[in-house]
């Protein structure tokens, strides 16, 4: 008997149906076989189901059976066609009735040897897709059903046994409940949940306010300053003062996260923006994704949030190099052979690092322990082309004792990301009639003739800073979208000549003679 089956397998952070036929062939053979490009965990999968089978009094057909997964000319892999693969075979040998009932649902699980569903990665693309298909049902491992329960016009059902899909198809789809998710209120419950707060932060209001800058704007930005300073107290404690997620938002940054396995048990939207903060052990594929069945990297999970690089200058220079791209164009393109896949990546970069491998170059207090030459040696170890991505390079001092002992209460986060909001909504405003552009740091070259007009003395000021300074084009681009934010966080429409002497002083890794 000719049965179909329904499952589907993830591409990059879309979900693609595949059509899983098996048939009973008397006359040939007894070895089962699965074709359509599986691999080896695909195929592996008939040794769990005769497992399952035998486990749970069910009998694996004597004859051969030929499953064919369509479209035959996309890879299969994995371990989570294993539940529609056994459901098509039980169907095919007639042990489960109303395949017409079985055809109208998707499913997809690992199973146990004993029959147990084990948990999948990718499963709100694949619930998005079946709604896209107009299929009545989707079936997955209870601990993925909230997340694809989020999917509204698509019923959810979350399985713990391969005999819970069995009955229910023989019982005719009754004996198991709909998962039922208020994605809107437990999205917006959880939006400014944060353990921490730039009130801790004692001191150090000049690099509040370059966060504040960089978080108005979505410009990168790297802290250069000693050990014990506060460069990493401070990075994770950004996000507190980013605007918060849009529900359109935390679909792409959940689809993410769900393709490459990063959600929490029963977790739903992500309803905060992403803080990923990588180890300098990284490799490149790690940060950028790929990998024989390409995966989302580092700067992918930190979609809509901040990527973090704690002592810039000790990642590979191979992996900093393959970040440059992604930061202009705000995603990364996997090429392989038969496939080529975009993974979404616009993030801020934050780094840190010290000044010197000692920590202490231009330490107030304490004197630098490094040989000559070897600070500049140090600092060249980040390409310039790098550097000339990062809008902000501010200086982090060590805090007095005078200000760590105060008692005087610090602003807290969500007063900084009130200011955020307001200029996010001026940015939201000007872009409204450009898609793709939310925020300064996404205009274009041409869109900045247009936005960031300058007066006469402006411009003999930001003259004289790149003559002085030696800088590059795309260093005069930034400085002007810094301008710009500065700007829209005081309110003015105009950017006035303080405006920009203040962006052009976040240059601080341009200025002649740094690094001795």
């Amino acid at each position: 008997m000719l049965v179909k089956i329904h499952g589907s397998a993830v591409y990059g952070v879309e979900a693609i149906t595949i059509t899983i036929e098996a048939n009973w062939i008397e006359s040939s053979g007894k070895d089962s076989t699965i074709v359509g490009l599986p691999d080896s965990a695909v195929k592996e999968s008939l040794q769990r189901i005769e497992s399952v089978f035998k486990t749970n009094e069910y009998k694996m057909p004597r004859n051969k059976v030929v499953i064919n997964m369509a479209p035959a000319d996309i890879r299969k892999s994995g371990t989570a066609f294993d539940l529609p693969i056994a459901v098509s075979i039980l169907s095919a040998s007639e042990q489960i009735s109303n395949p017409d009932i079985i055809s109208r649902y998707v499913m997809m699980g690992e199973l146990s040897l004993d029959g147990q569903v084990r948990p999948i990665k990718g499963a709100l693309p694949m619930a998005i897709q079946a709604r896209k298909e107009g299929f009545k049902g989707l079936i997955i491992p209870k601990a993925n059903a909230r997340e694809a329960g989020m999917v509204n016009n698509l019923t959810v059902y979350g399985v713990t046994h391969i005999k819970e899909v069995i009955d229910f198809f023989e019982n005719g789809e009754k004996g198991l409940d709909p998962v039922i998710v208020n994605t809107r209120e437990e999205f917006f419950d959880s939006q400014y949940d944060f353990e921490l707060d730039f009130a801790d932060v004692k001191g150090q209001e000049n690099i509040k306010r370059a966060l504040e800058i960089a978080a108005a704007g979505g410009h990168n930005a790297i802290l250069i300053g000693p050990p014990g300073a506060g460069k990493t107290m401070l990075a994770k404690r950004l996000p507190t003062i980013l605007p918060p997620l849009s529900l359109q938002e935390a679909l792409e940054t959940t689809k993410i996260h769900s393709v490459a396995g990063k959600l929490p048990e029963n977790a739903t939207l992500i309803a905060r923006r992403p803080f990923r903060s990588p180890h300098h052990t990284i490799s490149d594929v790690a940060l950028v994704g790929g990998g024989g069945t390409p995966q989302p990297g580092e700067i992918s999970l930190a979609h809509n949030g901040v990527l973090f690089l704690d002592e810039l200058p000790e990642f590979k220079r191979t992996v900093l190099e393959v970040m440059r791209q992604p930061m202009e164009e705000r995603k990364v393109s996997i090429s392989r052979a038969k496939v080529a896949l975009d993974f979404p990546a616009s993030f801020m970069l934050i780094a840190s690092m010290n000044p010197c491998p000692c920590g202490f170059y231009n330490h107030p207090d304490r004197e630098c322990t490094c040989p000559p030459g070897t600070v500049q040696k140090y600092l060249n170890k980040v390409s310039g082309p790098l550097l000339d991505r990062i809008d902000l390079h501010v200086e982090v001092t060590p805090v007095a004792f005078a200000e760590l002992s105060s008692a005087r209460q610090q602003e807290h986060s969500a007063q900084i990301r009130d200011r955020v909001i307001q200029a996010r909504e001026k940015q939201a405003e000007r872009y409204k009639a450009d898609p793709g552009v939310y925020c300064n740091a996404q205009m274009s070259s041409k869109m900045l003739k247009e936005i960031c007009e300058i007066s006469q003395i402006g411009h003999n000021l930001l003259k004289a800073a790149m003559m002085k300074l030696n800088l590059s084009a795309r260093a005069y681009d930034r400085i002007l979208k810094v301008s710009r934010t500065i700007a829209d966080l005081a309110g003015s429409n105009d950017i006035k000549p303080e405006y920009l002497a203040e962006a052009i002083q976040y240059r601080s890794l341009d200025r002649e003679k740094w690094g001795g």
